[in-house]
């Protein structure tokens, strides 16, 4: 018996955009089809333009946010078209894995 047996493949992906860019990319999710997704303010870390701190701006808007969903493969395509507009328009990062669930039907 492998790990993953009883388990079924999907497409995860994950967005850190300025906490400005977070409504679009939700608005993309629910357009492809993901049932849901997890979101997290204030994100902090090191990347391409320099060092980001995770704390607030003075409007309560996080500097930025990483949203995280999981659609099943055959609804990828179309998730990740719709977040590549988003991204070549402003700034931002997105990583796409495969994954496996135990509950298929919780994202379907």
């Amino acid at each position: 018996m492998t790990a993953r047996e009883g388990l079924t493949r999907m497409t995860r992906v994950e967005v850190v955009v300025p906490g400005s860019g977070a409504a679009g990319v939700r608005e993309v999710f629910t357009a492809a089809g993901a049932t849901g997704y997890t979101a997290l303010s204030g994100v902090s870390g090191l990347g391409h333009s320099g060092y980001h701190q995770g704390r607030l701006l003075f409007n309560d808007q996080a500097p930025l946010e990483l949203l995280i969903t999981v659609v099943p493969d055959d609804r990828a395509d179309a998730l990740l078209a719709g977040l590549r507009r988003i991204l070549a328009s402003g700034s931002g990062v997105m990583f796409v894995s495969d994954t496996y669930v135990s509950r298929p039907e919780y994202f379907s």
